[in-house]
């Protein structure tokens, strides 16, 4: 019984460090871009949003 836990355990730390080699073989492609700018965008989606119906109003 013993030995089957040390497999569980084996199994998992092997499968954990290919994500870890994955995930760090990918940083180094696409666009970086702050969390300052995320949220300042989704602000600007949400004011832009938000004043749709005055300038256009639907009836």
């Amino acid at each position: 019984m013993d030995s089957d836990m040390a497999k569980d355990k084996g199994e998992g730390f092997s499968s954990s460090a290919g994500l870890m080699r994955y995930f760090d073989s990918e940083d180094n492609k696409g666009i970086k871009v702050g969390p300052k700018i995320i949220v300042g965008i989704a602000i600007v989606f949400t004011v832009i949003i938000l004043c749709l119906p005055v300038f256009w109003p639907m009836s």
